[in-house]
């Protein structure tokens, strides 16, 4: 496919004077008060958090949308006040030159000979990010870049900063499918969770670095993001964003990737939180056992062997929970070591 010179161009012009910005100089020292009209000084001011960006792009046949959202990615990341800033295309097997295109706006591109997944490159991508910070999100122009300025903003006091798109973006049946899998997460993790799958987020790089051996290669690793990061107790907020329609076509499948998710949440609850899940289960067995005894007693006047079943049944359960959840505290206490050495 043809790249548009005059496109490309302009948005490597962008992206070269960003990037060859480097390191701030210091400021001059302003000239000394006599002194005895010295007044006092006031405290320093405390450096901004996000101070060296690294901005990973997953890319599969996105030449479409690629050279505008660059453009504008260079142009609000120029009016922050960040020490270095680079950006990461991760071209996972793409046919139609978006990694040429890429190279040529001037973003560091890294190759996938065939595509592995969305999830694959978002891997490669944290590991090839040098910056302190690690912004996340897709290159099919739907995140907009206006909205980074207020998530860097909230990195100042949160570890990872998502972009909520308020259960839009999406067809009918996917912003369904979201609300859904964002109830049940909510209900998992113990906090309230707007936005589960929104590959829009701003991150710590160490944590990110730590976590990404967890990740699978699909499009489910913002689920898994988020639910190890809420509940390995690291502070995570949600910003509000307008999603803009995408050009082309999605990579996402509906029932796969849904059912991949539902897994993912299962998975990670039994890790981290695990009477949440067999709790409700062990109660549900334990009703139905007793409503099966009471029933086979008035009407037979005897206690049945599918009765003992199902109470047994709930017992094992409930503890088989219990054990889960003191397993679930020592790997968490040796997590919580680990992060204040």
């Amino acid at each position: 496919m043809s790249v548009e010179p005059r496109q490309a161009e302009v948005a490597a012009d962008a992206l070269a004077s960003l990037m060859a910005a480097g390191d701030l100089p210091p400021a001059a020292p302003a000239p000394a008060a006599p002194a005895a009209a010295q007044p006092l000084a006031p405290p320093p001011k405390a450096e901004a958090r996000v101070q060296r960006l690294s901005v990973v792009l997953p890319a599969r046949n996105e030449a479409l949308n690629l050279p505008t959202l660059l453009q504008e990615l260079a142009t609000v990341l120029r009016s922050l006040p960040l020490a270095a800033v680079e950006i990461v295309v991760v071209d996972d097997g793409s046919t139609d030159g978006t990694g040429e295109l890429a190279r040529a706006a001037g973003a560091r591109v890294v190759r996938h000979e065939e595509a592995l997944g969305n999830g694959a490159a978002v891997k490669r991508g944290i590991r090839e990010s040098r910056g302190e910070w690690i912004l996340l999100l897709d290159a099919d122009g739907q995140h907009p870049p206006a909205a980074i300025p207020a998530m860097v903003e909230l990195a100042e006091r949160y570890d990872m900063v998502v972009g909520s798109r308020g259960g839009g973006g999406g067809s009918l049946h996917r912003n369904f499918a979201n609300r859904v899998y964002n109830r049940l997460a909510s209900y998992v993790s113990g906090h309230r969770i707007p936005d589960l799958t929104s590959g829009f987020r701003l991150l710590r790089a160490d944590v990110a670095k730590d976590l990404v051996q967890l990740l699978p290669n699909t499009f489910s690793y913002p689920t898994t993001i988020t639910m190890t990061m809420l509940k390995a107790g690291y502070a995570v907020a949600f910003a509000p964003i307008d999603v803009r329609p995408r050009r082309g076509k999605s990579h996402v499948r509906l029932f796969a990737d849904g059912s991949r998710f539902f897994l993912i949440i299962l998975r990670i609850a039994t890790n981290y939180a695990p009477l949440r899940v067999f709790l409700p289960v062990s109660l549900l067995f334990a009703a139905i056992g007793v409503g099966w005894y009471c029933w086979t007693w008035l009407t037979e006047g005897r206690f049945t062997n599918m009765a003992v079943l199902l109470l047994g049944q709930a017992t094992m359960l409930f503890a088989l929970g219990l054990v889960s959840e003191q397993i679930a505290a020592l790997r968490n206490q040796r997590v919580g070591h680990r992060e204040e050495r």
